[in-house]
C-alpha cells in the first residue's frame, strides 16, 4: 500500500533518546517518504546529548525541550508509581508524549512515534504499559511504534494510508539481532548501548532525590543538578552539606554554587574539597560544615586547622579540629 498523494508531505514527530531503536523507527518511516523529525527532552535527570548525536548521524532535524517543571510536578505523585528506584517510567513516557503532542499541534505534524519495542522492558514496554501511556497522554490514536507496529492494534495513521503497515516491523523481546541487521542496512554505525542514561534508575541518586523531596517543599533546578556530584550530608531538614570527591566534582559543585544562597568552605592551607552548605547557616551548621571540610583533607587527626568560609561576599577563617570522615557517616545521604 502506498501513502496517498497530498499537497504537503506527511509529517511524523518521534521521541528520540538517541538510541538505536529511536533512529531505526525514524528511518523506517523516512523510507516511506514520510518527513520525520525528532524531539528530545531535558531535565536534570537526563539530557539530549545522545539525541543530538543521533540527529547529526541521520540528518533528521531535532527539537529539544526542557520539561523540568512539568516533570517535577509529575514526580510528586506519578499515577503508575515508581520502578525499582525513583523512576516513574510509565508516567515519564506519558508526559513526554503529551509534551510532544503540543508540538504536533503547533507545528502541524500528523502523528507521533517512538522506538519502543514490545517486551524489551518487561514493566514499561509491555502492551498494557504502552496502552496506558497512549490513553493518558491526551493523544490516543496518534502514537505509532514502528518497530513493533504489527504486534499492536492498527492505528488511525495506518487505516488512513498515511503509513504503510506492511513496511513496519514486528520486533519483540530483548534480543537486538533484528535491530542490528536493520542498522547495517541503513548504514547506522554509531549508537549508545541500550542502558538508558536516566539518573532516576540509579540507586544512590534516587536516595538523594527522595531525601530532597521529603525534606523540602520548594526547591529549584540548581538543587536537582547538585544531587549528581560529591558526597551529601543532611544536617537538618532544611540544611545540607555537599563535599567534592574529585577535581571534576569540585568544578561542577562550583558551577552550581550560588554566592547569595550558599556558604562555601575551603581549607586554608591544604588541597581539599570544595564544600557548600545549602539551607540554614546557623553557627552550629557552619561549624559542622567546616569540620566536614577539614575531615576530607590530609591534615592530621586531632590537629586544629584553618577553614576559609565565604558567605555573601565576605570571607572569614575559623579553626576547627580535624575529625576522621567516619565520624560524619551517620549524616551521609
Amino acid at each position: 500500500m502506498k501513502s496517498p498523494k497530498t499537497s504537503s508531505p506527511i509529517k511524523g514527530l518521534g521521541l528520540c533518546s538517541g538510541g538505536l531503536d529511536s533512529m531505526l523507527s525514524a528511518l523506517l518511516l523516512q523510507q516511506q517518504g514520510i518527513k520525520v523529525s525528532f524531539i528530545s527532552f531535558e531535565t536534570p535527570f537526563f539530557s539530549s546529548k545522545s539525541a543530538r548525536k543521533a540527529s547529526l548521524q541521520t540528518g533528521i532535524p531535532l527539537i529539544t525541550l526542557d520539561i523540568t517543571d512539568d516533570y517535577m510536578a509529575m514526580m510528586k505523585n506519578p499515577r503508575a508509581g515508581f520502578g525499582k528506584n525513583m523512576n516513574p517510567c510509565m508516567d515519564c513516557h506519558t508526559l513526554m508524549f503529551s509534551k510532544a503532542g503540543e508540538i504536533l499541534r503547533k507545528e502541524g505534524f500528523d502523528f507521533l512515534f517512538s522506538g519502543e519495542v514490545v517486551g524489551q522492558r518487561p514493566k514499561s514496554q509491555n502492551k498494557n504499559s504502552l496502552r496506558y501511556v497512549e490513553k493518558n497522554s491526551g493523544f490516543e490514536g496518534l502514537i505509532l511504534r514502528p518497530l513493533s507496529a504489527k504486534l499492536l492494534p492498527v492505528t488511525e495513521m495506518e487505516k488512513k494510508g498515511l503509513v504503510n503497515r506492511e513496511a513496519l516491523m514486528d520486533i519483540s523481546g530483548r534480543s537486538r539481532k533484528t535491530q542490528f541487521h536493520l542498522a547495517k542496512a541503513f548504514g547506522v554505525k554509531e549508537y549508545p548501548a541500550p542502558a538508558g542514561g536516566c539518573l532516576l534508575t540509579d540507586k544512590l541518586f534516587s536516595v538523594r532525590l527522595r531525601d530532597l523531596m521529603e525534606t523540602r517543599i520548594i526547591f529549584d533546578t540548581n538543587e536537582l543538578h547538585l544531587l549528581k556530584y560529591g558526597r551529601h550530608f543532611r544536617l537538618d531538614s532544611g540544611t545540607k552539606v555537599i563535599v567534592g570527591r574529585t577535581q571534576q566534582d569540585n568544578e561542577m559543585i562550583m558551577a552550581y554554587y550560588l554566592h547569595q544562597a550558599h556558604v562555601l568552605f575551603k581549607h586554608g592551607t591544604l588541597p581539599g574539597p570544595d564544600v557548600i552548605l545549602t539551607g540554614t547557616a546557623s553557627p552550629k551548621n557552619i561549624e559542622t560544615a567546616a569540620a566536614i571540610c577539614a575531615a576530607y583533607t590530609k591534615s592530621s587527626a586531632g590537629e586544629t586547622t584553618p577553614v576559609h568560609i565565604m558567605e555573601k561576599g565576605i570571607t572569614r577563617t575559623i579553626m576547627v579540629k580535624k575529625i576522621t570522615p567516619e565520624t560524619f557517616k551517620p549524616l551521609m545521604i
